[in-house]
């Protein structure tokens, strides 16, 4: 995997050299798994690699003892930034573009580390629709960044259905779905991007019905705007646009005079 990212062959065995090589190979993997672009893993790989080695120094001997050296390393890397000075970067931007990428790995490396970056989102609607998360990634097939766009929508959604006052999935209706889409198209959102929440809604209330927590398939009842290809260009030009076409034309000139 760490050939993928890194053409000289010098760089993987140094990578692969580190008491932890290891465990950052693994979280490479678990970055392309995640959809993370190649300038996401050369900016973290350094970091993982470097704070192995500061931890080692300290006393680290295996991998469930580096939690213990998060705070010094990044302590560490903020006072050294702050010594540069570099493109008026804060020591707070510093601090979360070291501990996050670092507590990434060792949540994934280390059973039972949380660390102190931002807590976790649950998936909306876990509880009153469980598996339907499972399910885009299972059955549909879908990645990382498309998941992430369901939960979006489907946020928005939940947050809706607690402003209305709708305790349940049960609750919902026809004219509950079509008010949700006409306050999402009523902000000024582009056409296609309420059409793509509407989709999302589709496919969750489809999985609902099948998983037997809605009584009856409300998928049909929600309907997208159209979206038509170059419906946006302008039917017509006002007669001040027309004078200023006309006045562009130099009369003077056999090309213009043709004009």
């Amino acid at each position: 995997m760490l050939e993928t990212y890194f053409v000289k062959p010098e760089t993987v065995e140094r990578i692969r050299a580190s008491w932890i090589g290891a465990e950052v190979e693994r979280y490479v993997g678990w970055l392309a798994d995640q959809g993370y672009g190649a300038r996401c893993v050369w900016r973290r790989v350094p970091l993982a690699v470097a704070f192995g080695e500061f931890a080692h120094r300290r006393g680290a001997k295996v991998v469930a003892d580096l939690p213990a050296h998060v705070d010094a390393y990044v302590a560490e890397r903020v006072s050294g930034h702050r010594g540069e000075r570099k493109n008026g970067t804060t020591a707070q931007q510093v601090t979360k573009e070291v501990r996050g990428p670092v507590e990434q790995m060792l949540r994934l490396v280390v059973p039972g580390f949380k660390g102190a970056g931002r807590a976790h989102h649950h998936d909306p609607f876990a509880e009153a629709v469980p598996g339907f998360f499972e399910y885009l990634v299972g059955e549909r097939g879908l990645r990382p960044p498309s998941v992430k766009q369901y939960a979006h929508h489907l946020s928005r959604f939940d947050a809706y259905l607690g402003r209305v006052g709708v305790r349940g999935v049960h609750e919902l209706s026809p004219a509950l779905l079509s008010a949700f889409v006409a306050e999402r198209s009523a902000t000024g959102l582009a056409k296609t991007t309420v059409r793509d929440c509407c989709g999302v809604l589709r496919v969750f209330l489809r999985y609902a019905h099948r998983a037997g927590i809605l009584g009856s398939d409300l998928s049909k009842t929600v309907e997208w705007p159209q979206v038509y290809r170059l419906s946006d260009i302008p039917r017509s030009i006002s007669w001040t646009e027309v004078g200023k076409v006309l006045a562009a034309v130099d009369r003077r000139t056999p090309c213009g005079k043709r004009d």
